[in-house]
């Protein structure tokens, strides 16, 4: 399929966007790990235009960080996305508290690496 999505962004738990194509594909449907988990609306827009919308399904949201991606392909309802499906745009979601442990853990962990780099490099200047 070829053609461009442009994301107009997350509101109210649906992502939307615009589809630049000549023609709408088949399926347009949200994907995560892999697998299929919502279909998307497709409306015309204009002349090559189309009105993508999709809604998140909530059972798949969580603390911790999340991608969807909007693909389209020629698969029928709720079947796992087929073999060279275009991929026209990606959602990362950020939730929840664990995300400051997240960050704090992987910032002490690169002071730590940071501090030992720099005791070798001490150590090899003055060696």
């Amino acid at each position: 399929m070829e053609g461009s999505f442009t994301s107009a962004g997350l509101r109210g738990g649906i992502w939307q966007g615009i589809l630049h194509s000549g023609t709408p594909p088949q399926r347009v449907f949200l994907a995560q790990t892999g697998m299929h988990v919502a279909g998307a609306s497709v409306e015309p827009a204009g002349e090559g235009r189309f009105h993508v919308s999709v809604a998140l399904p909530v059972d798949r949201l969580s603390d911790g960080v999340h991608s969807f991606v909007l693909l389209a392909d020629d698969g029928e309802a709720d079947e796992s996305p087929r073999p060279g499906a275009a991929r026209l745009g990606v959602l990362p979601l950020i939730a929840g508290r664990p995300l400051d442990d997240d960050l704090r853990a992987e910032i002490e962990l690169m002071r730590a690496e940071l501090d030992l780099l720099k005791r070798e490099l001490r150590r090899l200047a003055s060696a």
